[in-house]
């Protein structure tokens, strides 16, 4: 019936930040399932996004979910519809409460490094060539890194393809960053 909601306007992506008191933040148990409420929601159609948490928040995931806080009910329903449970819903309603990005990005002159959480990517600039993957601890960062350095950024496998712990998925969330800032 709210169909029209879910999807956010593109002009109104490109207007920069929400006001703080229109979006929210969904708390979960593990990173698993924000992993998989991810999916779910922008599967649907949902505009959300994956960010760290607030410290006030922290419960031992590393990772929240921000959503427009007008669709809390509908989100909701479509989580508990996938039984994936949120452990709390928060409004953003305070500086202290702003979600963390996930990303920063390092210019080193001839490379660009991009870092999500804890993984790191890194590409020459003249070629867009992967020169290192770093970071994590999880037992698929070496595979990770075998299979992507030495390929172009576009033409390297995405991460989320390879990997299935949470390195590899910070490592997508990286890659999709990198992407977007190096390749039209």
């Amino acid at each position: 019936m709210l169909g029209f909601l879910r999807k956010q306007e593109p002009d109104r992506q490109k207007k920069g930040r929400k006001k703080s008191a229109d979006r929210g933040i969904l708390v979960f148990e593990n990173t698993s399932d924000v992993i998989q409420a991810e999916n779910v929601l922008k599967k649907s159609g949902w505009s959300v996004r994956v960010m760290g948490p607030p410290p006030e928040i922290q419960t031992g995931c590393d990772l929240v979910i921000e959503f427009p806080l007008i669709e809390e009910l509908n989100i909701l329903r479509e989580l508990a519809n996938a039984d994936i449970p949120s452990l709390q819903v928060v409004p953003v309603t305070a500086p202290l409460l702003e979600p963390v990005s996930l990303f920063h990005t390092q210019d080193f002159g001839d490379h660009i490094m991009v870092r999500a959480a804890n993984m790191k990517i890194t590409v020459a600039k003249k070629n867009f060539e992967i020169v290192n993957i770093s970071g994590g601890g999880c037992p698929d960062v070496p595979f990770l890194a075998q299979e992507m350095v030495g390929k172009k950024l576009a033409q390297a496998p995405r991460p989320r393809d390879l990997g299935h712990t949470l390195c590899g998925y910070a490592l997508e969330l990286a890659y999709e960053e990198l992407r977007k800032k190096c390749l039209p």
